[in-house]
């Protein structure tokens, strides 16, 4: 393989050139990587590695005002201060059949949250790296710079959708293999069952572990040093059609960019990182007997006078920004709250008619049909979830709302009050 032919040709050059700006490089010499940090800074300069050995590169997530001031040991206020934005890259690793399942279901939950413009990228050897651009995140995050919320953004939102596709994930594995096979396909140290339910990160995986300050990942066009394939970029839509004969070094073609932010919608991602950060925070917080109890399933649907003011009056009136974030409010709420998909829809729909401008109606579908799916409720986000109530400026508190942590606790609390009330005249 005439490695020093390959990176000779200019369209790779310019191609790994123009993702290299403003971030970090390192330069991988077979399995030995270069000196860090490192930068390109022309066409010529890929080739000129190549020809002392050079076998690939590889970027770092983040984008620096000058990655060369990088050093080993910076405190992580002098790396926020270098660091402009980072990029979202979801690393899935295992067998390649695993993987690219994992992948399409990736690329549909990101689709499903109405992120439009996904990059994705065979790694070159088993798995994928799926892309977000900075440019789709939003601005700011529970009131803090998106900038400096690495690698915590990256983190959340990897462990968020191995949340989401979880089950459907396992499904669709074990249509094609029993455990057994399975079993006979990985490590036999791996535990393939958790509580005696399949686990499909068991045998793939969406790394989150090694997302950390100055991470790296393999520039696109670059080869795989184990594969001796190219890790190349390929349409979303064209994932379960990939043959890996298209990676071989005679075969590739640059006609795709990967984390091409020139279509990409400034903040086009926000609803995928608020309710990522908003499934995290409800995964850390540890909830007091007392208010679980509360949050027991309701029977029969509680009757709409006891919803809370942020609900009640966006019901009525209808709203001009914030229609995602109300929809996934309102959505899990009502499930807390007792009511039927078939009520839930019904209220949605009459809901979204006095909007200004109404939500369309498949993406209101596609939210019935997965929160349908999920066998447990989900409570909406708390009261004091910034993303929320009052960034979208729904948040208007009566006497009830400073006794209550969550608009599904404003309705289980007065309902209960007003019997006792009741109950004792």
């Amino acid at each position: 393989m005439d490695l020093k032919k390959y990176y000779s040709r200019k369209d790779i050059q310019k191609a790994i050139l123009k993702i290299s700006q403003n971030r970090e490089v390192s330069v991988m010499f077979n399995n030995t990587f270069g000196k860090r940090p490192d930068t390109l800074q022309f066409e010529n300069d890929i080739l000129e590695l190549a020809k002392k050995g050079a076998t690939s590169f590889h970027i770092s997530e983040e984008h620096w005002t000058n990655p060369l001031l990088l050093k080993p040991g910076m405190t992580q206020k002098q790396l926020n201060e270098l660091r402009t934005g980072f990029d979202i890259i979801l690393d899935i690793d295992g067998p390649f059949e695993f993987s690219t399942i994992t992948a399409e279901l990736i690329i549909e939950a990101l689709k499903f949250h109405d992120v439009k413009n996904i990059s994705c990228k065979f790694s070159g050897n088993k798995g994928w790296h799926i892309g977000i651009s900075f440019k789709a995140l939003p601005n700011k995050i529970n009131n803090q710079d998106i900038k400096l919320l690495f690698p915590e953004t990256p983190k959340v939102i990897a462990e968020y959708l191995k949340n989401m596709i979880k089950e459907p994930l396992a499904s669709k594995i074990l249509e094609k293999y029993q455990i057994k096979e399975l079993e006979k396909l990985v490590d036999k140290n791996k535990k393939l069952l958790e509580n005696n339910v399949f686990n499909p990160f068991s045998i793939v995986d969406i790394d989150t572990i090694l997302i950390s300050n100055r991470h790296l990942f393999r520039a696109p066009f670059s080869i795989h040093e184990k594969s001796s394939l190219i890790s190349i970029p390929i349409k979303p839509e064209d994932i379960l059609n990939f043959k890996k004969e298209q990676a071989k070094i005679e075969n590739i073609k640059t006609d795709i960019e990967f984390l091409d932010d020139s279509k990409v919608k400034e903040g086009e991602a926000s609803n995928l990182v608020i309710q990522a950060f908003d499934y995290y925070q409800k995964t850390q917080e540890k909830q007091e007997v007392k208010i679980k109890r509360e949050f027991e399933p309701i029977k029969n649907a509680i009757d709409s006078k006891h919803f809370p003011p942020c609900i009640t009056n966006s019901l009525n009136k209808g709203l001009n920004d914030g229609k995602k974030r109300f929809l996934f409010i309102l959505i899990n709420f009502l499930k807390s709250t007792g009511y039927s998909i078939e009520k839930i829809t019904e209220i949605i729909n009459k809901w979204n008619k006095k909007n200004e401008q109404p939500l369309k109606q498949g993406y209101i579908q596609a939210q019935l049909t997965w929160h349908k799916k999920q066998k447990e409720n989900i409570l909406p986000p708390n009261c004091s979830n910034l993303n929320y109530y009052k960034d979208i400026g729904i948040c208007k508190p009566d006497n009830w709302c400073k006794f209550i942590k969550n608009p599904v606790n404003y309705s289980t609390r007065k309902i209960r009050i007003l019997k006792q009330n009741k109950n004792s005249d």
